[in-house]
Formats: C-alpha cells, structure tokens, sequence
C-alpha cells in the first residue's frame, strides 16, 4: 500500500509538471481560501491578546501585597489603625502565594530611588525596582526589544536591567535601541536586556532589576510589595481574601473576621469588620478597589466598597461580553471570506479533475485492462486532488503569515500567527481535497474499460 501511495504521488507531481499553468491556476483558490484562514486566526489572536494586555494593564486582573500597614481614621467603622512600617515580608511569603488557586503570574517587588547614569552626561534620578519576569506579564508591557529579565537572572542576582520607554530615551536619546548598552546603579554596572513601553508612566520611567539584585546592593533582605496576577477579574477580591489570611497564618498574627481582607471595609463591629487586635503587618488591595478608594478618606472609601458589593464581578462580565462580541463579529466576519475562497478553490480543483479525467479516459482503461481494481483508479486519482490541495495549502500557510506580518508592520495591527491554525490550515486544504477530489476520482473508477479504450 505504502509502496501504491509513493507511486501514485510521483505520478500525480509528473502530471502537475506537465501543465505548470493549470495546476497553480488550479491551486489559487485554495492558496487564497487557506491565507484567509491563517490571517483570520492570526488577526483574532492578535486582537483577544491585545484586549487581555489591556484589561492587565487596566489593573482588573492585579492583586497588590504591600509591606506595613498605614491605614488611618477607620475607628468609625471598625478599621484598624495600622502598624506603620513593616519588614517582615519576604520571597518565601511570594512563594507560598504563589501556590494558590487563580494566582497566574507573580512578582516580589523591592523599590529605591536613587541614580541611574548612562555616561557623565547621561543620567537620570528615578525609581529602581527589584522584581520577577511576571511582572511584564501582570502589566501587559510592550516589548520594544530584548527578551526581559528571566528567572536565571533572579536565581543567579544577575547585574542586568530593563529600561522603560521614557527611561531609556532621558539616558541614550529618543529611539536608540539600548540593548546590551550599560548603566550604573548603586556604584554597579549593569547591561541592558531589554526595554518595553507601559501604560503606567511609572513605570515607562523605571528602571527594572532582579529583586535579588537590588537586595544585596542595598543589603535589604525583605521585600516591599508582591504583585499578583490573577486568571481573570472576577477572583481578584477572593484570591486578595486567600492571600491575607495566609500571610496572616504565616506571620503570627491573630486570626479573625473581616469582610474584605486587606480592603478598607464598612461592615460595623460585631458584623464581620476588623477588630482592633493584632492589625496586620501588610496591606492586601485589588487595583479596582485601589482606584475606586484613591484620595479618600478611609470612612467615606470603606461607604464607597460597601456599596460596590460586586466590583469585580461587574467588571469581569462588561469586558468578557465586549470580548466575546467583538472577537465573534470579527470571526464570522473573516471566516466568511475564507470559507468562500475554499469554495472556490475547491470547486476549481472538482473541474480541472473532471477535465483530467476526460483527458486520461483511454489511460484508466488501459489501467482497467491489465488489472488494475476500480479501487486502485479511484486512490489515484484522489490522490492528486489530495496533492493539489496540500500544495496549495502549504503556499497559502506561507501567504498568511506573510499576510500576518504585512498587516503588523504596516498597519500595526496586532496579529499572532499559532501553531493551531497552522495545523487547521492544513487539516482544512487536506479536507477541501479531499471533499472535492472524491466525484472525478469516482467517476474515473466507474468508466467502463471497453469504452474508455474505443475513447477518442
């Protein structure tokens, strides 16, 4: 069988050889119909990632652990007033938040304002932050180039750096690629490896390092935040609930009830507020609850929570709905065009196989003559409609991530080109070939020997 199957595609790649025209004009349907479908699936990609950087960016999906505790004038409503400054938050508290459900990114965050010198000439007074690679992935950033900061570079306290977009042009000039360039900090020298545009303007002025790093050049051991990245909106405030009470289980402190751990809360005494015993040593904030409350004074923040009872909920089903529309409108949209031009492709390659067949009648029955099953004239000829499609495919899976790429680069549109669709590509130009290969490769099989040999 295997041995039938390479004797029947060398026979159907001689036939595609002899009319060179034919087949590509054969083939341009499908080449277009399966581009269709790798820039389709690209361009719904690129859009559903884009949308997710921004909802990161947004801060729906981030929890922030800070180290001490400075809530103040929350006695009216059952708050405590907070210890102050605390060091007691360290890398093995991230670790263990780390394991808990719908924590998907995490990133230990150490912070110093200091310098950060280019050259003589060059410098720039801004924040330095100590952080883990999630960091990139909980705020969406950009990349402009280079690959970030690894877990390697936590591992090994690597003296390396990444700029963000307003820090990089303040020390080596607007649109100078500062890789492998280097900058002091605290009296080191440090390589650049990457630099990347945020939505944060903090954070397009800073400076980002290996958490490690920066811990031993300023000989702090503890850390000041955790950010958390959850899976989607809707868990932030349960996974912030999770994450006070194990830091609370894991620093000593008295267990009790609350209604919003590590939120401002307006439940009064006695109704699940915070009792004023063993306050925390650390604060727990969604960055939804964070903005809602920003300039407010404790009271009237913890009147405003209690009356968005489902914050996060309400925020995860508005973007979910928006989501799932825009990415269904775009995809009926372009799946359409695909579809069509498979069609067409398809029938393109039905007619040209009927005319092959016409062509070969006395062929198949000089074939039917000397023994060969109707079987064997019918795999053949599906065959090279197989090998239509498949060529065809394979030229349109290098259309479409040409296509993918020209719509980057000159209209930025965000496209992401996945193995998944490559793989759909081929399954669906195989189909197609398959589909409408099947009635001329039957046909062929059913003339009649005698007949097709009197064939003029």
């Amino acid at each position: 069988m295997l041995r039938f199957l390479f004797v029947t595609t060398h026979l159907a790649l001689r036939s595609f050889a002899r009319n060179r025209m034919r087949t590509a004009l054969t083939m341009l349907g499908v080449v277009i119909g399966v581009a269709a479908v790798i820039a389709t699936v690209a361009l719904g990609n690129g859009a559903r990632a884009s949308v997710t950087r921004t909802m990161r960016s947004a801060g729906t999906t981030i929890v922030t652990v800070t180290a001490g505790n400075y809530i103040r004038g929350g006695d009216a409503v059952n708050i405590a007033s907070g210890l102050g400054a605390a060091t007691t938050l360290t890398r093995q508290d991230a670790e263990a938040v780390a394991g808990i459900a719908d924590v998907e990114f995490i990133a230990a965050g150490l912070r110093s304002r200091t310098w950060v010198e280019a050259s003589a000439d060059a410098r720039l007074f801004t924040i330095v932050s100590g952080t883990e690679p999630g960091l990139a992935d909980i705020h969406g950033w950009i990349w402009l180039g280079g690959r970030g900061l690894t877990a390697d570079h936590v591992r090994d306290s690597a003296r390396t750096a990444v700029l963000g977009r307003l820090a990089s042009a303040s020390l080596f000039g607007e649109g100078v690629n500062p890789l492998g360039r280097q900058v002091t900090i605290h009296d080191a020298r440090f390589e650049v490896v990457g630099w990347m545009r945020a939505v944060d303007r903090d954070q397009d002025e800073g400076v980002f390092v290996p958490v490690s790093t920066l811990q031993q050049l300023t000989h702090r051991s503890f850390l000041q935040t955790i950010t958390i990245g959850v899976t989607e909106a809707g868990v932030a405030t349960r996974v912030g609930d999770e994450v006070a009470a194990l830091l609370r289980e894991r620093h000593g402190l008295e267990r009790k009830e609350r209604a919003a751990v590590g939120f401002v809360s307006a439940a009064p005494a006695g109704q699940g507020g915070v009792s004023a015993a063993s306050p925390d040593d650390f604060v727990v904030r969604t960055q939804a609850a964070a903005s809602v409350t920003r300039g407010l004074y404790t009271s009237v923040a913890a009147f405003a929570l209690a009356n968005m009872p489902r914050l996060d909920d309400a925020t995860l089903t508005e973007m979910s709905g928006t989501l799932a529309r825009a990415g269904t409108t775009m995809t009926a949209l372009l799946g359409s065009i695909a579809a069509i031009a498979l069609v067409v492709g398809g029938i393109g390659i039905m007619n040209i196989m009927l005319v092959s067949v016409t062509e070969r009648t006395r062929e198949i029955g000089v074939r039917l003559a000397v023994g060969a099953r109707r079987r064997d004239v019918l795999l053949q000829f599906l065959m090279e409609a197989l090998m239509l499609s498949l060529i065809g495919g394979l030229v349109g899976i290098a259309a479409g991530i040409a296509a993918a790429h020209a719509l980057t680069a000159l209209l930025e549109w965000p496209t992401e080109v996945s193995p998944g669709a490559i793989a759909l590509a081929v399954a669906v130009s195989a189909a197609v070939g398959i589909g409408f290969g099947y009635y001329p490769a039957r046909r062929a099989s059913r003339l009649d020997p005698i007949e097709a040999l009197r064939y003029e």
